[in-house]
């Protein structure tokens, strides 16, 4: 119960509740005026706005009837701890609710995982890093398609894309991005030496048509190849891989996922789509940040998690503080108590 009283306290705070009370007033005042309805177009808007605060507020009131009535349970010695773990989830499903709220949480999501420098070292945490991810897809219930995949020389990746399609893919996906530690007993060192590893991923939200990115033909460079590499389930061995080359960016993107070529040129063409939106936001927060200075994330200029094998085992994010000692289930693709911690930090902030 005590857990339930700090949880709610946190997520009246949280939904800014006392400010929706305040604009409900603000707006049922307005209502009142003799001529409210004189602008149609004025008057539709505050009336829906009024709706969208007072479902806010009576979702919220609704929680706290809940916990009132557990109390009331409680006290006649009633077993309530499963009506509780339930009441927790609930908060913990209206929390994460108001966590997605920029207007590309809702879309799809393009992640890329890069090895850093170490050679065969970081090219195999990199595949490690593909894996985990892939895992948790499938947990989630998201359709995830590998469009490109370039084996390393030795073992391990070079280079991966991953189209990821599901409810709020990209809400749930963008604080992924960063540089991803990893502190283990080397299996490439016949000294059997602890060895540290980087890679990084960058997660894209996938644009769809709605969304209108002008590309310029005489602004790309367009090369076919055979995929290289001894092959395997991402590789298609047929010489209808495409990179495209964007000029005045210098982006480069591959597909070669399909055996069809137009079908890896459009994939391709989506992606860079998606990776110019998110240049012009990068531009745009840039621009935000000389006007009003905030902590603003820049996920794969700095570290944002360890994972530690040994001596100890140790998964943390460094942004959040939250970690587990479960090295293994987070592997298993276990992520969503890192990202659930990340997301209602961010918000708060």
């Amino acid at each position: 119960m005590q857990e339930l009283t700090e949880k709610i306290s946190k997520l009246q705070k949280f939904l800014e509740i006392d400010k929706y009370k305040k604009e409900i007033d603000e707006i049922n005042t307005k209502i009142a005026i003799p001529d409210f309805w004189a602008s149609q177009q004025k008057a539709r808007k505050l009336t829906e706005r009024l709706s969208q605060c007072q479902d806010i507020v009576k979702r919220f009131e609704e929680i706290q009837k809940e916990f009132q009535d557990l109390k009331e349970l409680g006290k006649l010695g009633e077993d309530i701890t499963g009506e509780s773990k339930k009441l927790k989830e609930k908060i913990d499903k209206l929390e994460l609710e108001f966590a997605f709220k920029s207007e590309d949480d809702k879309r799809n999501a393009v992640l890329t995982i890069h090895p850093g420098a170490g050679g065969t070292e970081s090219c195999d945490w990199a595949e490690m890093l593909f894996r985990m991810y892939l895992r948790w897809f499938e947990l989630k219930k998201f359709k995830a398609s590998v469009i490109q995949y370039e084996p390393a020389d030795v073992a391990g990746l070079k280079d991966a894309t991953i189209e990821v399609r599901g409810k709020f893919a990209y809400g749930w996906l963008k604080g992924e991005s960063g540089v991803h530690r990893l502190v283990r007993i080397s299996p490439f060192d016949a000294s059997h030496r602890r060895h540290t590893s980087f890679a990084s991923c960058f997660v894209y939200p996938l644009i769809e048509d709605e969304v209108k990115i002008e590309i310029n033909e005489k602004d790309l460079k367009i090369d076919t190849f055979r995929a290289s590499g001894p092959g395997g389930q991402y590789v298609n061995k047929v010489s209808s891989a495409i990179r495209i080359t964007h000029i005045p960016t210098n982006i480069v993107v591959t597909c070669q996922s399909e055996r069809s070529q137009y079908q890896n040129k459009q994939t391709a063409l989506r992606v860079l789509r998606s990776k110019l939106y998110q240049l012009k936001k990068d531009e745009e927060r840039k621009s935000l940040e000389k006007i009003t200075p905030q902590k603003y994330e820049i996920g794969w200029a700095r570290e944002i998690r360890s994972y530690v094998f040994c001596p100890y085992t140790l998964v943390k994010d460094h942004r959040t503080g939250f970690e587990t000692h479960n090295v293994q289930e987070v592997m298993d693709g276990n992520l969503d108590p890192f990202v659930r911690a990340w997301l209602l930090k961010t918000k708060e902030e």
